[in-house]
């Protein structure tokens, strides 16, 4: 059975990447995709790819770390589709460096889209998700979620802090409310994220780990899988990542 026929999902980070393979996955399963990220062209491109495969989607220009601007995204999910079933809260920085570094410019890079973005998109689903009395809000997180790599420490923590706040809101929201919680943690994913690294340390740490990464297509089909369940199933937490990373 398809439990994402008809589906409105939002997802961020939506241009590249996971983000847009999770979203041409889900339309076509039937799901109606709101694709949001910072590149308009790369968004048009998706919707494009999307409509030619006979699938439904809609793109805004989004900036998660903007809460109002996190706002207006969902305003414009209900006023084209009347609802929204399912948040992917996705984009996110992975930016290496070393503590004697002290590279603080990416750290608070990390933290206003991997923490403030995931919240902002949480504050602005929720009412309309609470009205409906169902919902299922999947926070993209990682394996640096649940360990810490070598220069990846202020990373790591934002994405303990996701943990932290899925596993919050599914004692909460799920049990309590009737929406559902989820994390993916993938590993190492080829997405062209070592090359954005700005510290020359850290890039080099993260091209070296990069080399046994796996396609974004594998955690397309985890997201896939988590979103198309049973109203009484919920996916706490999904863990993909290659066979040769070691963490």
């Amino acid at each position: 059975m398809n439990h994402l026929e008809g589906k409105v999902v939002v997802i961020t980070g939506a241009s590249s990447g996971i983000g847009a393979v999770s979203a041409k996955a889900l339309a076509a399963r039937g799901a109606k995709i709101v694709a949001a990220a910072r590149g308009q062209e790369a968004l048009d491109q998706l919707v494009a790819d999307i409509e030619k495969a006979g699938g439904t989607a809609v793109a805004r220009l989004t900036d998660v770390a903007d809460a109002q601007d996190v706002q207006a995204l969902a305003d414009f999910a209900v006023e084209r589709f009347g609802r929204i079933d399912v948040l992917v809260n996705n984009a996110g920085l992975m930016l290496f460096s070393f503590w004697k570094d002290g590279a603080i410019d990416d750290w608070n890079r990390m933290i206003d889209v991997n923490i403030r973005g995931y919240l902002n998109g949480v504050h602005a689903v929720l009412p309309v998700m609470l009205r409906q009395k169902s919902g299922h809000i999947l926070n993209m997180d990682s394996v640096a979620g649940h360990q810490v790599g070598d220069g990846a420490g202020v990373y790591s923590s934002t994405k303990f802090f996701v943990q932290a706040m899925t596993d919050s809101m599914r004692r909460e929201l799920s049990v309590r409310e009737g929406i559902k919680a989820s994390t993916i943690s993938p590993g190492v994913i080829d997405t062209g994220w070592a090359d954005k690294v700005t510290d020359p340390i850290g890039r080099q740490a993260a091209q070296e780990l990069n080399k046994v990464a796996i396609t974004p297509e594998s955690v397309a089909d985890a997201v896939v899988y988590a979103l198309d369940q049973p109203a009484d199933v919920n996916v706490n937490d999904l863990i993909i990542s290659p066979a040769r990373q070691n963490w």
